[in-house]
């Protein structure tokens, strides 16, 4: 059975939302056991968005039930969208097989740009009628290589209100998107249980 790992290191020098500091590590190496003190943001590198990320008095992460983190999945390659609009048009060839799935993923070939300058702009996002399109979908979670759902300049997050008021989770700075099958497979991102969690990082693989 081959497992494929979706998840970026996490690690005091690497890239993470304009605005918000880098992880600290502190060693600790003392009386004969080692221990790794570490300071860091809920959406700190592969990390999934809960509704009360930006929701008030929406669902944290520890509110859902565990089998809300892993399903079947597929991945639709919009690698050719690079500075343009992933819009209903272009998902809509998928409508079927959306239907069938928990998980869709966006693979925009951004995990290529990790740590780069790059990174942080001109990627692929969803049209807000895109983003309202897939919430008539039973999915239970939306999974990108990029940094956000939304632009970064794009303060007001329209498409994270539209995919979290669905109760619809946000797994974003996935990784290795190019490596799953063209067909459905099986997707987990299980999240730390930290109590009133309005995200996580999480280890996601397939």
């Amino acid at each position: 059975m081959k497992i494929i790992d979706l998840t970026h290191h996490i690690k005091p020098d690497m890239a993470v939302f304009p605005g918000t500091e880098q992880p600290v590590f502190q060693k600790i190496d003392i009386e004969g056991y080692r221990e790794l003190k570490m300071t860091l943001y809920t959406h700190t590198g592969t990390h999934m968005d809960a509704p009360y990320h930006i929701i008030n008095n929406a669902r944290t992460l520890d509110a859902f039930p565990i089998d809300k983190f892993t399903g079947r999945a597929m991945v639709i390659d919009c690698r050719n969208l690079t500075n343009e609009k992933i819009t209903t048009d272009f998902l809509a060839p998928f409508e079927e097989r959306i239907a069938r799935i928990s998980f869709l993923l966006l693979n925009s070939g951004w995990h290529a740009k990790w740590n780069t300058p790059e990174y942080f702009g001109n990627f692929p996002t969803l049209t807000a009628e895109a983003a309202l399109w897939l919430t008539k979908f039973n999915l239970k979670g939306i999974g990108l290589d990029t940094i956000s759902l939304d632009p970064v300049t794009d303060m007001a997050l329209p498409n994270h209100h539209i995919v979290l008021k669905n109760e619809i989770l946000i797994i974003e700075n996935l990784t290795n998107l190019n490596s799953l099958p063209s067909g459905e497979f099986t997707f987990q991102c299980f999240p730390l249980k930290i109590e009133n969690a309005d995200g996580s990082p999480v280890r996601a693989v397939a």
